[in-house]
């Protein structure tokens, strides 16, 4: 079988090139065409709220979360192409090898690094200072750093992944509803118990559902993803595909905005540690008991039977 793609620096680049124009795009877009005031949700307020400025930190919260909201673009649409060559390679009789994620990340770095900022310094009104330009660039690139990691799995082993992004929804709740408990300190109408009850309530329910994806995993006889695997497909589920479905669905037809960063994550860097802190032992709490138990299933099985 003959390959399709050496896999390397030239192949990074076919797949990075398209990347990084989309997220310069949607950036100009989003800065230097469409409305600021729907983007940005300048001058809303609602009961008890002053309409909002373009630098206040609400404000400034959408502006770096529009990165986001690119990767989480990303995040659909690059894997579901690696996965289509992968498709296609094969019907061709050819093998398929797809570009390493880290090579993808590394080509798009300088031009998203350089491209934002140009973008956001200069279009439109009011253009952003330097530093939140820089945050914008930063967010784009964390959020893409997550975004092109499946592609390697979509092209190679689309099963996993689809597995994997169902065991990535167990780590939702701990990742957006532990956040919960530092807002009766904000002044919103919501009593202490009430917001400790959804964090933990939250919590167990993904633990109950990692325990029902371990449940499908030992009847399908299909080995878990490592605990890092795992935190990542929880993280960009919740950091990166929800602020993307919020922009697309939760938003009225014609005056889709940016969400604030509150809607996902925690104020106090204390409680945002804190989530990842839960999160993370989740996952490697599942990894391990999942490995432990596929040993011990993969065991039992080679053991020798007794003689009747």
């Amino acid at each position: 079988m003959k390959r399709s793609s050496d896999g390397g620096w030239r192949a990074a680049l076919a797949w990075a090139a398209p990347v990084a124009v989309f997220v310069l795009a949607l950036f100009y877009y989003w800065f230097g065409v469409a409305d600021r005031h729907a983007v940005f949700l300048y001058a809303h307020t609602t009961v008890n709220v002053p309409p909002a400025q373009p630098f206040d930190a609400l404000t400034v919260s959408r502006y770096w979360m529009a990165g986001l909201v690119a990767a989480g673009a990303v995040l659909v649409w690059y894997p579901l192409g690696l996965w289509a060559a992968g498709r296609i390679a094969a019907w061709r009789g050819r093998e398929f090898d797809p570009p390493a994620g880290w090579r993808v990340w590394a080509l798009c770095a300088a031009p998203l690094a350089v491209g934002i900022p140009a973008i956001t310094l200069t279009v439109n009104a009011p253009t952003l200072p330097p530093d939140l330009a820089a945050a914008c660039a930063a967010a784009a690139l964390a959020g893409l750093a997550v975004a092109v990691l499946p592609g390697e799995w979509a092209a190679r082993r689309p099963i996993d992944l689809a597995w994997l992004a169902a065991d990535g929804l167990g780590l939702v709740p701990a990742l957006t509803a532990v956040r919960a408990i530092e807002l009766p300190g904000r002044g919103l109408s919501i009593t202490a118990p009430v917001a400790w009850g959804a964090a933990i309530g939250g919590t167990v329910a993904g633990l109950a559902w990692l325990g029902i994806m371990s449940a499908l995993r030992a009847w399908r006889r299909r080995p878990g993803p490592g605990a890092g695997a795992l935190l990542l497909a929880g993280l960009g589920i919740s950091y990166l595909c929800l602020p993307l479905v919020h922009y697309l669905i939760a938003t009225p037809p014609g005056f889709r905005y940016i969400t604030a960063a509150s809607n996902f994550f925690a104020l106090e860097p204390a409680v945002q540690a804190l989530a990842l802190a839960v999160a993370g032992a989740q996952a490697w709490g599942a990894a391990a008991l999942r490995r432990r138990g596929f040993t011990v299933e993969k065991e039992t099985s080679r053991a020798p039977r007794p003689q009747r």
